[in-house]
C-alpha cells in the first residue's frame, strides 16, 4: 500500500502486478499511460512486466487494525477488468473490500463492458469508467447504468476530444444516473483540453447537483476551484 499523488484518493494498492495491455493512447498515437506508457514506471524501472496476484498487498491494510478510515484506489497501474484478469482474482479482491467495510475502495476502468462481473460491488466501493471523449462517455454510462454500487463516476482523464458532444440538454441527460465526475488533463506531457469544454461538464454537472472534482494542473491552469467528493457511503 502507497500514500499517493492522486488527489482523489489516500492511498494505491496493486494486488495484480505486471505490464498492463491496454496500451492507452492519443488519437496522434502517443502511449500516456504513466505506468505502462512510453515514459512509463515499468520502462522506467525495469519492472517484472509479467501479470500475476499478489495478495501480499493487502497485509499492510490488515496488520493495521487502528487505520483510520481511507480512500483506497485498488488497481492504479492495471486495467482490472481486462479480458486477462482471471474471475478468481477478482472474487479475491471483492471478498477483501467487503471484510475492510470502514474503508472506502475505488476502481476505475476503461473496459466497462466487464464491470457486470462485479455486480453488485461492495457498498463501500466507488465503481467508475474512464471517458477521454464524448463517444467513450456514451458507452461508461451505459454501462455503469446496468451495475450496482455504493457510487458510479465517471473520470474524464485526459479530456483528449469532445467534437461528438450534442449539447448541453443531452450531457445533463447523460449525467442524471452518474454520482460524481473527475476532469483532467493529459500529464505525460501536460496538454490541457479546452476550456469551454470543461466549463460544459462542470455546468452539465452543476445542473444535475453532481460534485467535481478538477485536478491539477487542469485547475491552477484555468483558476477553477472544483475538488469535490461524493457523499460518504
Amino acid at each position: 500500500m502507497q500514500h499517493t499523488k492522486i488527489e482523489w484518493c489516500d492511498f494505491t494498492i496493486n494486488p495484480v502486478k505486471g505490464l498492463c495491455p491496454m496500451h492507452c493512447k492519443t488519437p496522434d498515437g502517443y502511449e500516456y499511460c504513466y505506468a505502462a506508457g512510453e515514459r512509463g514506471l515499468y520502462k522506467r524501472f525495469k519492472w517484472n512486466p509479467e501479470i500475476r496476484f499478489d495478495e501480499k498487498v493487502f497485509w499492510n491494510i490488515c496488520a493495521h487494525k487502528n487505520m483510520k478510515p481511507s480512500k483506497i484506489f485498488i488497481g492504479s497501474t492495471m486495467e482490472l477488468f481486462g479480458d486477462w484478469i482471471p474471475s478468481e482474482w477478482l472474487s479475491n479482491i471483492f471478498a477483501f473490500c467487503r471484510v475492510h467495510s470502514q474503508h472506502t475502495f475505488i476502481f476505475l476502468t476503461k473496459q466497462p463492458q466487464n464491470l457486470i462481473k462485479g455486480s453488485p460491488f461492495p457498498k463501500n466501493c466507488r465503481v467508475g469508467v474512464t471517458a477521454t471523449n464524448a463517444h467513450m462517455l456514451i458507452e461508461a454510462v451505459h454501462y455503469l447504468k446496468n451495475i450496482e454500487a455504493g457510487i458510479k463516476f465517471l473520470s474524464i482523464e485526459p479530456l483528449l476530444d469532445w467534437s461528438q458532444h450534442r449539447d448541453l440538454d443531452w450531457l445533463i441527460d447523460l449525467l442524471k444516473t452518474i454520482n460524481w465526475v473527475i476532469i483532467g488533463s493529459q500529464t505525460q506531457p501536460i496538454r490541457h483540453p479546452k476550456k469551454e469544454w470543461v466549463d460544459e461538464i462542470i455546468e452539465a454537472g452543476d445542473k444535475v447537483s453532481i460534485p467535481i472534482f478538477v485536478k491539477e494542473p487542469m485547475a491552477s491552469h484555468y483558476g477553477i476551484n472544483r475538488k469535490e467528493f461524493p457523499n460518504d457511503i
